[in-house]
């Protein structure tokens, strides 16, 4: 069996094909001579061969299903970190969009109330030279009523 090994070059570790032919071929040539010895035996040791194929059978169908498992998800994680790549970029786009609306709006305001300060003071502008006029013709009026109530009785 070592020779064996040694010329077919099989590796001493992990998986490899070859030793695991090489093996079964010894382990069936094992079984042969048990069974002929004693067939009850040889049954035993064929039965355990089964299971042990049947097991190695079941391992390998539960790895790739597990590699293809882990496949689909990483591509379901890398789809959905485009999708979330793109919301992000969609977002701030959005956010820029109303963040030059709140500029704008502050702008209005400002403006608003400045328009809103200079007519206040036009309009107490204004009202400061009506209220001097109106005081202006009281007092034009006080005068002409005394000089008036004052003139000499005829």
């Amino acid at each position: 069996l070592d020779q064996k090994l040694q010329q077919r070059q099989a590796r001493e570790t992990g998986i490899c094909p070859i030793r695991e032919e090489l093996y079964a071929q010894c382990f069936d040539e094992l079984i042969r001579q048990v069974t002929i010895n004693c067939a009850e035996r040889g049954l035993l040791l064929l039965r355990v061969r089964d299971e042990i194929r049947m097991t190695i059978a079941a391992y390998q169908t539960l790895y790739e299903s597990s590699i293809a498992f882990g496949m689909r998800k990483a591509l379901m994680a890398e789809q959905r970190k485009s999708e979330l790549e793109a919301r992000i970029k969609h977002l701030r786009g959005e956010k820029m969009q109303l963040e030059e609306q709140v500029t704008e709006l502050e702008t209005k305001c400002t403006e608003i109330e400045q328009t809103a300060k200079e007519r206040k003071e036009e309009e107490e502008a204004k009202h400061k030279e009506e209220v001097e006029f109106l005081k202006e013709t009281n007092e034009q009026l006080k005068k002409n009523l005394e000089s008036l109530l004052s003139a000499p009785k005829k």
